[in-house]
């Protein structure tokens, strides 16, 4: 085996399965907890979904890197630190942005939408894009809009969705979320899919494991739930079965080649 590959001071990265889904009513956010340093896992129970205002959180994938500590991610201008310092690009995404939305709430006397909030994980994603290596889901409930959901990919683009996914795992999930997600679930419906699907990603996804986490925002508050590993159904012959595309979509009948 490389030796390089069991190098714990590699960068961590959080190989990750993220996503986030809106429901009628609200919105449910969802993440496994595994980070990696090469082959080697550095926590299997991380928590990648991080608290942005009182109804808005961010779910985050990335990986470490140098930040010039004093460093003006809005202005993009060096202020007086020169030190630097290590952390994963989304967490330092996510602490700034927790710090103007704390500041926008103070200024405005009313907490800060989901649009606002994910348009400033957005400013700061694209101002810094040559440095950032990460991809987040900005979730929420606010009373003008309802539950929102927002990807920020990497490169700083803004979507607006009605789910997003994102992280390695995501890659496994396109096709299951174009058959499964419908528009209007109810909140368990919404929650069975979101700890479904991460629990796929987990399967077939050797950079997403652990557990998974998940949080539902509404206009009731935001409940935090906690789905270990050892009950998640983490095969295709586990999960309740569903209509196959083949059955959707009817099959193409070629007529066969005569040499």
């Amino acid at each position: 085996m490389d030796k390089s590959s069991l190098d714990v001071e590699q960068p961590h990265s959080m190989g990750t399965t993220i996503i986030g889904v809106t429901y009628n009513g609200g919105v449910v956010l969802g993440a496994d907890s595994r980070t990696s340093t090469g082959m080697y896992v550095a926590n299997r129970a991380s928590d990648k979904i991080t608290q942005l205002t009182d109804n808005v959180y961010v779910c985050r994938s990335g990986s470490e890197f140098e930040f010039p500590m004093g460093f003006d991610y809005i202005t993009k201008r060096d202020v007086r630190f020169k030190a630097y310092s290590k952390a994963a690009d989304s967490q330092v995404v996510s602490d700034y942005v927790r710090y103007f939305l704390h500041q926008h709430t103070i200024q405005l006397g009313q907490p800060a939408t989901v649009k606002v909030a994910a348009s400033l994980v957005r400013q700061i994603s694209y101002n810094n894009k040559a440095m950032l290596q990460t991809g987040m889901i900005v979730g929420g409930w606010d009373k003008y809009e309802g539950g929102k959901i927002y990807g920020v990919p990497l490169g700083g683009t803004l979507l607006e969705q009605p789910f997003a996914i994102g992280g390695s795992g995501s890659s496994y999930l396109y096709g299951f979320f174009d058959q499964a997600w419908r528009e209007g679930m109810s909140h368990e419906e919404a929650e069975k899919l979101v700890v479904t699907a991460v629990s796929l990603a987990i399967a077939r996804d050797g950079a997403s494991g652990g557990v998974v986490r998940t949080v539902t925002i509404n206009k009731d508050g935001v409940k935090r739930k906690f789905y270990p590993g050892d009950t998640l159904p983490l095969w295709h012959e586990e999960i309740e079965s569903v209509n196959s595309l083949l059955d959707i979509v009817p099959a193409a009948s070629p007529d066969p080649m005569v040499s």
